[in-house]
């Protein structure tokens, strides 16, 4: 049974492949040029097999391409994400430096507190002192007075 071949294959097979890659050209001329982008090479991590036909060839660079530009904005989430995380570090550092200070500065307060606490008592039993020796004073000098 003789089989035909299509006329794309047919065509295929009798053109030179410089006239093919001409018609391309001039087909993508007309193309708007807003969804072509040139094509990265393929990763280091695959190689084609042999006997894998073009277009198994070319379907597999497309897939592994597009999966290759996934991983690329997930890496490059990631290291956002390592900017966030050494940014909120230094944020905490920054807050326990802080909160150094604070416990230092309200150590120095309770401190002032606590002068100005014995300064004041210091001052109230002074005074009661005085009082007591101004009373003395006063009941000594009735009595020498009377006597």
């Amino acid at each position: 049974m003789e089989r035909r071949m299509s006329v794309s294959a047919e065509v295929l097979a009798r053109a030179p492949l410089e006239q093919l890659q001409g018609e391309v050209d001039t087909m993508n001329s007309h193309r708007p040029r807003s969804n072509v982008r040139p094509l990265s090479p393929m990763p280091d991590y695959v190689e084609h097999r042999n006997g894998v036909n073009e277009v198994g060839k070319l379907s597999a660079e497309a897939v592994v391409r597009e999966y290759e530009a996934a991983v690329k904005e997930i890496e490059a989430l990631g290291t956002e994400l390592q900017l966030a995380a050494k940014n909120c570090e230094a944020m905490v550092a920054g807050v326990h430096d802080m909160i150094a200070e604070i416990k230092e500065f309200a150590a120095g307060y309770r401190d002032q507190g606590k002068r100005f606490f014995l300064q004041i008592e210091a001052v109230a039993l002074m005074t009661t002192e005085v009082r007591d020796t101004c009373e003395a004073l006063k009941k000594k000098i009735a009595t020498d007075t009377l006597s």
